[in-house]
């Protein structure tokens, strides 16, 4: 029997047809749902960031730099300037491939090995919208051939960017420094929002010291800018703040003289006022011009400069450590006073040498025959080592040292002012650790005259000479007079602490009649006026040693083997006003250094009133002294080259030629 089977399952059919009907609208519906979550996601849940991503496709917020704070000197002459420079830009999100584009413009700008690694040093820590200069100061040649080829650089840009420019070139470059384009070590340690679109950072001076008030804070600018980075138009802006404009206690008349008496001569020259510690000249000779620096020196100016014997990178005025000669003596003996080994009547007898209990060596005067019977005041005027010599056998090379402290010797002054040298004031124990040798009571007979290893450095002499005219008053040298801008800053303009002294009120003006008497009748007496009276010491610092027995002739020395001359006083003696230190290299004796000291003093007290040296195209204005170059005015000379045929001061100076310690002493002040 057949058995018949239906042809369709209707109802089978059916229900396979609706559970596949509900899976794919299941699917369906869960997918729609991730869309739906992940829209919701982006538009709602964040919607500022991607919002803000997308902005930044067309919108851009771009640096501004704050301009520099100028510098002026106490009437307001202006020191250092800004103008404006053209400098080629470029930045990773308007550049792909900088590397190739930075090849390709080389032979176009010139570029130099070091712009090159300077940009490639800043582009790799910027922001990637923020516009890293390539080159600054392009010259008019530079901007016309890459405007010509501009559409084969999409991204690079010229654009406008303030530089420094110091109007009065060598005069001030040891006091106010220069800058230079940020380098490798800078860029690890400035905050780079701070410093993003700058190029420039103070390297010496007081660009240095005072970066922090003369950098100013940056601002910014919203801006639509199209695919190749060109701005289409402004969104909106924050402008930056300028920083603080510079007063200093620097002196342009008085700068002038003091280093027209070192032209031609290796030296330095500090001039301060005692009351204050104002410093009113520092000046290094030779110089540089700081011009060279500012937007990247080449490589033959720089190595004209550094490879001069005469070393115009080195700042003598602070970092410069020479032996002070008898310059010392009047600080030295008020320590005999302090600790009661001598007062104004002990006297000694002196026949022209010294010699330690038990050792024939004689450690002679400068007078080979003695100056007879001296006492403290005779001493100080005639500049009787032998009298030192006993002193400081009796005083001891401790007592000496923490003595001489006092007046900052062998410690940094405190200037503000970078890289400066304590000098040098030894001891037993500086020995030991520096040398592995114990101390001889012979090298306490040298220090006692300024010579052995105790070295001071012009800043140094200057600030123990305030000291004196202040009566013991204590007095920190700067350089900063006053800070006007955004910024707050105070400048303490007062002594700051007193000499402990042991001995009577009187003694300060005893020892400051006797440097009167030195220059009026003693080795000082060449700069002696009737117009006022200056109280000073000299000294003559030995290069070349002389053998025991031997005469020192100057017939058979080189010019660089000749005695250092130093002088160093204050005036007017009774009310002081300015006190100075002269360190002239191979001067021969102080008395050639006290001549140099005498058209400060003049220019100083008689002259800088009523009839003050001022600048060419000098202009009054608002009641202030002001340059005739102005603020932001771009001066006539810019673009020129200047001749390295002078010095220069960098941040790592070229140390001074070593001095020899002679080991027999002769002083003729």
């Amino acid at each position: 029997m057949k058995q018949h089977f239906p042809l369709k399952n209707v109802q089978q059919e059916k229900r396979i047809y609706r559970n596949r009907i509900f899976i794919s609208v299941g699917i369906v519906a869960f997918f729609l749902l991730l869309l739906i979550v992940r829209y919701a996601y982006l538009q709602i849940a964040n919607y500022e960031t991607f919002s803000t991503a997308s902005d930044q496709n067309r919108i851009r917020l771009q640096p501004l730099p704050p301009a520099r704070g100028y510098i002026y000197d106490r009437n307001g002459i202006l020191l250092a300037d800004n103008y404006p420079v053209f400098s080629a830009t470029m930045s990773r999100a308007d550049v792909q491939d900088i590397a190739s584009t930075v090849q390709r413009l080389t032979p176009l700008l010139s570029l130099s090995d070091d712009d090159i690694d300077r940009f490639n040093a800043r582009i790799k820590t910027s922001k990637k919208t923020e516009r890293v200069a390539l080159k600054l100061n392009l010259t008019e040649t530079d901007i016309a051939k890459f405007s010509e080829v501009k559409f084969q650089f999409p991204g690079v840009n010229i654009e406008t960017q303030m530089t420094r420019y110091y109007p009065h070139g060598e005069l001030f470059a040891h006091v106010i420094g220069y800058v230079g384009r940020i380098n490798d070590k800078e860029l690890k340690e400035i905050d780079k929002d701070l410093y993003a679109g700058t190029n420039l950072i103070g390297k010496i001076g007081v660009e240095k010291s005072y970066e922090d008030l003369l950098h100013g804070v940056p601002g910014n600018e919203s801006v639509e800018a199209d695919a190749h980075g060109n701005v289409l138009r402004n969104l909106g802006r924050k402008d930056p703040v300028r920083g603080n404009d510079l007063y200093l206690s620097i002196d342009y008349g008085l700068q002038v003289v003091a280093t027209e008496q070192l032209v031609g001569h290796r030296g330095a020259i500090v001039a301060m006022n005692p009351r204050t510690g104002e410093i009113l000249a520092l000046v290094s000779s030779p110089s540089f011009n700081p011009n060279l620096f500012v937007t990247g020196i080449s490589h033959t100016d720089y190595s004209a400069l550094r490879d001069n014997l005469d070393q115009p990178l080195y700042n003598r005025a602070v970092q410069g450590a020479y032996p002070p000669g008898s310059t010392i003596k009047p600080m030295f003996g008020l320590g005999g006073i302090h600790y009661g080994y001598v007062d104004w009547a002990t006297a000694i007898s002196d026949p022209g040498y010294f010699t330690l209990p038990g050792d024939s060596h004689r450690f002679r005067d400068h007078k080979k025959s003695g100056h007879g019977t001296v006492n403290m005041h005779k001493a100080q005027v005639v500049s009787c080592d032998t009298y030192f010599y006993v002193l400081s056998y009796r005083m001891g090379i401790e007592k000496m040292n923490a003595w001489m402290r006092q007046f900052g010797f062998g410690e940094k002054t405190g200037v503000d002012l970078p890289s400066e040298s304590t000098g040098l004031y030894p001891n037993p124990e500086w020995k030991m650790r520096t040398r592995k040798s114990k101390w001889l009571k012979g090298e306490t007979i040298s220090v006692s005259i300024g010579q052995g290893a105790f070295t001071a450095t012009p800043l140094q002499l200057g600030m123990a000479t305030a000291i004196i005219a202040n009566q013991g008053a204590h007095i920190t040298p700067h350089v900063l007079r006053e800070s006007h801008g955004a910024k707050p800053y105070t400048v303490h303009n007062a002594p700051d602490g007193k000499i402990q002294f042991n001995g009577k009120p009187e003694d300060w003006i005893k020892m400051r009649d006797v440097m009167v008497d030195v220059v009026q009748s003693g080795t000082g007496r060449g700069i002696r006026t009737p117009l006022y009276q200056i109280a000073g010491k000299t000294g003559t610092a030995q290069v070349k040693s002389i053998a025991q027995g031997k005469r020192y002739n100057e017939s058979l020395l080189t010019e660089r083997q000749l005695d250092h001359g130093l002088f160093v006083g204050f005036a007017p003696a009774e009310n002081p006003e300015i006190a100075i230190a002269v360190v002239w290299e191979n001067g021969r004796h102080g008395g050639s250094a006290a001549q140099l000291a005498r058209p400060i003093f003049d220019y100083w007290l008689l002259k800088s009133k009523k009839n003050p040296i001022l600048p060419a195209n000098h202009q009054m204005s608002g009641g202030l002294m002001t340059a005739g170059i102005k603020p932001g005015e771009l001066p006539n000379d810019i673009g020129t080259t200047a001749t390295a045929t002078t010095s220069t001061n960098t941040a790592q100076p070229v140390s001074p030629p070593p001095i020899a310690a002679a080991p027999q002493l002769v002083e003729s002040d």
